[in-house]
């Protein structure tokens, strides 16, 4: 009794606290359709400049995926009047930290700044929608890099294809099937003109939103804005949102990888519901039930009590029309992926049949809301929430009223959605061993007898 009275007064705290820090903001569009999203927080002397562009690897065209990704890479080049390469040279020199990231569905680029510096960021970004370096220069060098990445990040990392496999099978015939890192031979098999063409038609105002946190005054940044976007032409062409039909699944697809792995893993994928809508807020509860930290179901039954696995976890890949609920865990010595399989999957069947009790349904609640108001204790994440809240749900005020969307999941749509998405029929299965597991052709094993 006397830890559930704690949990209580620790969710009352955080409430509070979350009812405190209510970030105010101001939103407006410009005429060319830019999407302007303001927070004043003079409590330090920072501000965040973000950019965040509807456009991800879902929006590419078959036969040209990674473009999304490459540009992420190939707008830093500069522009006319911003020297190649000297990108983060400009932003760093003045005290500030920049960088990009690609998804499925949006780039973001963002600098943080000191807010005496607040017009070079404006400045910065405006140059690279206006009209950002893309010419056969810059593609090649940014092939290369883009090219490395791929070859550090994941070819030469143990288990790291595991992104590429279960998205091609879970959404095979779409355009999540294919990650942001895409194809090299499309990147490599692009024209120059290719590449223009989607620069115009994706990295423009109105498919655009820019946010502004931190250190400012909000009429003279208004003035700065305008100056420095106000005339940046509307973007003309038709902006591709593809449609995305997942395909039907059955039991039947596992497959095994052979890697450079010590230890096998056994990585389950089972669609979701797209982010923002009831179902997902359920899942992000239900991760955490099973594997929110040290006292999580999976640490506590699969790693501690069975010592199936050195390492256990469950996340939700949200996306803006789908998704993948993935658990994965590193098969121990002397254990095989099918025991951590079935162990894993009787976890799952415990949510499905059981309720949980009042007390771990609190604590729930307690790592949700703590989450929350994290990741929007800095200017680049209240930034960055206020422009994805405004792009993907239409309601830039969710980074104030989402949490109460949260506090509103019930013990029984925890349940309900394991029943409803966690099944057999609606996943797909990755079992990744060590290259020497890999049995020989026949051919080869007769051969090496003579």
């Amino acid at each position: 009794m006397k830890k559930l009275l704690v949990l209580f007064i620790s969710t009352a705290f955080l409430a509070t606290s979350a009812q405190e820090r209510k970030i105010e903001f101001e939103e407006y569009d410009l005429s060319n359709g830019l999407h302007v999203i303001l927070h004043q927080d003079n409590s330090t002397p920072i501000v965040n400049v973000a950019v965040l562009y509807h456009v991800g690897s879902k929006n590419e065209p078959k036969g040209r995926t990674g473009f999304a990704h490459f540009f992420e890479h190939l707008m830093f080049e500069g522009s006319p009047n911003i020297e190649r390469g000297s990108f983060f040279k400009i932003i760093q020199g003045a005290g500030g930290q920049l960088n990009a990231n690609t998804s499925f569905d949006r780039t973001f680029y963002y600098e943080t700044l000191p807010s005496h510096q607040l017009e070079l960021g404006l400045y910065m970004e405006s140059e690279r929608m206006l009209h950002a370096t893309i010419d056969s220069t810059g593609i090649a060098t940014q092939k290369e890099v883009v090219k490395e990445e791929k070859r550090t990040r994941i070819d030469n990392q143990p288990y790291m294809s595991f992104q590429e496999k279960i998205f091609g099978k879970a959404y095979e015939g779409t355009n999540y099937s294919w990650t942001p890192i895409g194809s090299f031979e499309d990147i490599d098999a692009a024209t120059d003109r290719d590449f223009k063409e989607f620069f115009d038609t994706f990295y423009v105002p109105n498919n655009a939103t820019l946010s502004i946190a931190g250190d400012i005054n909000v009429d003279e940044t208004k003035k700065l804005v305008e100056k420095y976007f106000g005339e940046i032409p509307k973007g003309t062409k038709e902006i591709p949102r593809p449609k995305i039909v997942a395909p039907k699944l059955d039991e039947s697809n596992k497959e095994e990888v052979f890697d450079n792995v010590q230890l096998p893993g056994v990585f389950q994928a089972y669609r979701m519901a797209k982010q923002g809508s009831e179902d997902y807020y359920a899942m992000q509860l239900l991760t955490t039930l099973l594997s929110g930290g040290q006292s999580s179901r999976y640490q506590k039954e699969i790693v501690d009590n069975q010592q199936l696995a050195a390492f256990v976890a469950s996340f939700p890949f949200a996306l803006e029309d789908g998704g993948l609920f993935v658990s994965l865990g590193l098969v121990n010595i002397g254990k095989t992926p099918e025991e951590l399989e079935q162990s894993m999957d009787a976890e799952i069947n415990k949510v499905k049949t059981e309720l949980i009790d009042d007390m771990e349904f609190q604590k729930l609640k307690n790592q949700i809301e703590n989450n929350f108001i994290s990741s929007n204790s800095t200017m680049r994440g209240i930034g960055e929430s206020l422009a994805n809240y405004h792009v993907y749900f239409g309601d830039a005020n969710l980074i104030n009223s989402e949490i109460e969307r949260y506090m509103a999941v019930t013990k029984e749509d925890i349940q309900r959605v394991a029943q409803k998405y966690l099944t057999a029929d609606n996943r797909v299965t990755l079992y990744y061993l060590p290259k020497s597991a890999q049995q020989k052709p026949q051919d080869e094993k007769v051969e090496d007898k003579q």
